[in-house]
């Protein structure tokens, strides 16, 4: 039982002998208790940081589409980056067969992709009449999940608000990435 006596200071004054008061009694056991119930409540009650997603629009899975029906998209408005290995990014604007901008190596940082992206973000509208800019990220197999977290991320960094996530690589984008040796085991 938990209890706070106080002394009555029971010292010699004077030389008189007085009989010795005892101090109140006071039982803490009922503020230690309401103080872990209250403990208690604060804990489940709080809600904790809740995770922050990114939205990402997935196509509906009620309805038909043929597998390899190819998404014609204007080649001024379309980036391309393809996802190697070693961190690196090989970017292009238009097709592979003809780039607008020929295919270059890029990284993820700064001045890597986002100098890309907000470049581009601001050519296309006055290429293309005031289209945005369409962006298709291509992982690679030799690509790792961070690197497609940290290609999403910065769409949300660059304010791209057209962007897909592409499951099919093509050769000639293979033979590319292997060409400027980031397609590595």
């Amino acid at each position: 039982m938990a209890e706070l006596n106080q002394d009555s200071g029971g010292g010699k004054k004077g030389g008189k002998v007085r009989s010795k008061k005892n101090g109140g009694k006071v039982d803490l056991t009922a503020m230690v208790d309401l103080a872990f119930l209250l403990i208690t409540f604060f804990m489940l009650t709080t809600s904790l940081n809740k995770p922050q997603a990114m939205d990402v629009a997935m196509p509906d899975k009620n309805v038909e589409t043929d597998k390899n029906t190819d998404v014609n998209v204007d080649e001024h408005r379309s980036v391309t980056l393809v996802l190697g290995s070693d961190d690196k990014i090989v970017w292009y604007n238009g097709s592979i067969a003809s780039p607008i901008y020929p295919p270059a190596v890029i990284d993820y940082s700064k001045d890597g992709i986002r100098a890309v992206l907000q470049r581009m973000k601001a050519e296309v509208p006055k290429k293309t009449g005031g289209k945005d800019i369409i962006v298709v990220i291509r992982p690679s197999e030799q690509a790792v999940t961070r690197n497609i977290i940290d290609a999403l991320d910065e769409m949300k960094i660059a304010d791209i608000k057209r962007y897909m996530i592409s499951n099919r690589i093509m050769p000639e984008e293979v033979a590319l990435l292997e060409k400027e040796g980031i397609y590595n085991d």
